[in-house]
C-alpha cells in the first residue's frame, strides 16, 4: 500500500510513538487525523503536519465513531495506528492490600478494549474502499509491548492488556482476510517516551544500558520506520513484530 494521498487515524498521535508516527505519514504524503485526548498537543501537531484532530477517549464507541466520521472525509481511510495507552504498575497484592480492581479494569478498557473499538470500526469503514492494486482495503497496526511476554513485577494489569493485543492479532487478521484488510502489531521494547522521560536520568541511562543491541532507548521514530514497512509490505499480515534491540525483561 502506498502512503501517499491516503488518509490515517493514529491513536494517541499527540506525543510519543503516536506522534512520531503522524509526522511520519504526513512527510510521506499521507493525511492524518489524531485521535487523542490532550487536546492542546493534539491541535498543534495536527496544525503542524497539516491533519485534523479529534478529542477521544478509545474505549468510547461514540468518540471513535467522529474520528472515523472525519477520516472518511478527508480521502480514502487506509490506515489506523493504535497507540493510545496507559501504563499503571501495581502488585497483586502489596502493602495496602490487593491490586485495585478499578485500575486493572481501566488499564484493559483503554489498551485492549479501546484498540479493539478503533479497529472495528475503522475495519468496518476501510471494507467498503475500492480496493487498491494489491486487493487492500486497509491496514490496521495496534501497540503490545514485550511485557506481553516478559511483564515485570507490578505489571499484571498492562502485561494482560497487552497480551489481549497479541492474543487477537491474528484472528482479526482471519476475519478480515476476506476484506482486503491486514491487521498487525508492534510489540516495542523500552522507548524514550513522555513516561520513561519523567524518570530520573540515571534510570533512563540505567535501561537503555539494559537492552542488548543498541544499547540505548528506542525513538518513536524507530518505531514509526516498522509503521511504514508493515503499511508498504503487503505480505506482513497477522503477526506480532518484537522492536526492543534483543532485550528481554528482569523480573524487576
Amino acid at each position: 500500500m502506498e502512503i501517499k494521498g491516503k488518509v490515517f487515524i493514529v491513536t494517541g498521535g499527540a506525543s510519543g510513538l503516536g506522534e512520531g508516527t503522524a509526522r511520519m505519514l504526513s512527510a510521506a504524503g499521507g493525511t492524518v487525523v489524531i485521535a487523542d485526548q490532550q487536546v492542546d498537543k493534539g491541535q498543534t501537531v495536527a496544525k503542524e503536519i497539516g491533519g485534523a484532530f479529534v478529542a477521544c477517549d478509545v474505549s468510547s464507541e461514540a468518540d471513535g465513531q467522529a474520528v472515523v466520521a472525519q477520516a472518511t472525509t478527508l480521502g480514502k481511510l487506509m490506515g489506523l495506528v493504535n497507540c493510545a495507552g496507559i501504563a499503571p504498575a501495581e502488585k497483586t497484592v502489596g502493602k495496602n492490600g490487593p491490586h485495585a480492581l478499578a485500575l486493572f479494569t481501566k488499564c484493559i478498557t483503554v489498551n485492549l478494549v479501546g484498540s479493539f473499538n478503533m479497529i472495528r470500526l475503522c475495519a468496518e469503514a476501510m471494507s467498503k474502499n475500492e480496493p487498491e492494486t494489491t486487493g487492500e482495503r486497509g491496514v490496521l497496526i495496534s501497540t503490545a509491548s514485550v511485557a506481553a511476554y516478559d511483564g515485570q513485577i507490578g505489571q499484571a494489569a498492562y502485561s494482560a492488556s497487552k497480551g489481549g493485543i497479541v492474543g487477537m492479532t491474528l484472528p482479526i487478521a482471519r476475519d478480515l482476510a476476506r476484506n482486503g484488510i491486514r491487521n498487525m502489531t508492534i510489540a516495542p521494547g523500552i522507548f524514550g517516551t513522555p513516561m520513561m522521560f519523567s524518570f530520573p536520568q540515571e534510570v533512563q541511562d540505567a535501561l537503555a544500558a539494559s537492552v542488548p543491541f543498541p544499547s540505548r532507548l528506542g525513538t518513536p521514530q524507530d518505531y514509526a520506520k516498522l509503521v511504514r514497512h508493515i503499511f508498504e509490505n503487503e505480505m506482513l499480515n497477522g503477526e506480532v513484530i518484537r522492536l526492543d534491540g534483543a532485550i528481554r525483561l528482569a523480573p524487576r
